[in-house]
């Protein structure tokens, strides 16, 4: 009987083009920040909590007040380094992520906005909306989230 042995290949290129991203966003100075509302309660989640709220697996913040997540435009740096940073996924497995509870009836992906400066309106203007962006765009309106 033969037997397959998982090839790492697939892996490794993940790994590969992860680290490039990540490189290519220092580079160019870039450094995704969640954000909230400085009007906001929230200063710190777990990237656990962080990750479910951004893939509708809980719609409240840990305090128990309702969570507004905005997403960056799917062909952005930012949704890109996010997901890769907080996840481990890739804007293309959100994508199918999405899909797939969509299809299926289990949910919605968060509104999204075109970029940075959209976000930021937005979220300053929310209370309880949680976002990420370029930590250059940050302002006064906004509180910059501790994610452990």
């Amino acid at each position: 009987m033969r037997s397959f042995k998982k090839n790492p290949l697939p892996s490794l290129l993940m790994i590969m083009a992860a680290l490039l991203l990540c490189w290519g966003g220092i580079a160019r100075g870039a450094e995704v920040v969640v954000v909230v509302s400085v009007n906001s309660p929230i200063t710190t989640l777990s990237r656990i909590e962080l990750i479910n709220i951004f893939l509708g697996k809980t719609t409240y913040f840990p305090n128990g007040l309702r969570a507004y997540p905005i997403d960056q435009h799917v062909r952005s740096d930012s949704l890109e380094a996010f997901y890769l940073l907080y996840a481990n996924k890739s804007a293309a497995q959100i994508k199918a992520y999405w899909s797939k509870m969509i299809f299926t009836g289990r949910g919605q992906p968060p509104k999204f906005l075109d970029n940075d400066e959209a976000i930021k309106q937005w979220v300053a203007s929310n209370p309880n909306a949680i976002g990420y962006l370029d930590k250059r765009v940050v302002d006064e309106t906004l509180r910059i989230v501790r994610v452990h």
